[in-house]
């Protein structure tokens, strides 16, 4: 399946439009994760769980959007955008959602 944040797919046409689809995943950041951050942010440097996390859920959120999408017979899926979002107290959850139009390509 192609996916694409553009409205459109150079040499495809869009036949048909499927409708709006979407993938939502929520976890949470555990303590070693947030003490091994919170050094990373003091002595500077990448924080590699927090990376790998996020890379996890944006793959899994990815995954039920084209799931969805393929449920609704479509072969390539357009506009999509991701959005993050920090919830619970004081930011202990993740949020990542993703969607994007589900639409039927030659």
């Amino acid at each position: 399946m192609i996916i694409t944040t553009t409205p459109t797919i150079e040499g495809h046409q869009i036949k048909e439009y499927k409708g709006l689809v979407s993938g939502e995943v929520v976890f949470g950041m555990n303590f070693v994760k947030d003490f091994f951050a919170g050094l990373h942010d003091f002595f500077g440097g990448r924080s590699g769980g927090y990376e790998e996390s996020m890379i996890k859920g944006r793959q899994t959120a990815q995954k039920e959007m084209e799931e969805k999408a393929a449920k609704l017979g479509a072969n390539a899926i357009v506009g999509v955008s991701y959005g993050y979002e920090t919830m619970g107290q004081g930011g202990s959850m993740l949020m990542i959602a993703i969607s994007g139009t589900a639409v039927v390509i030659d």
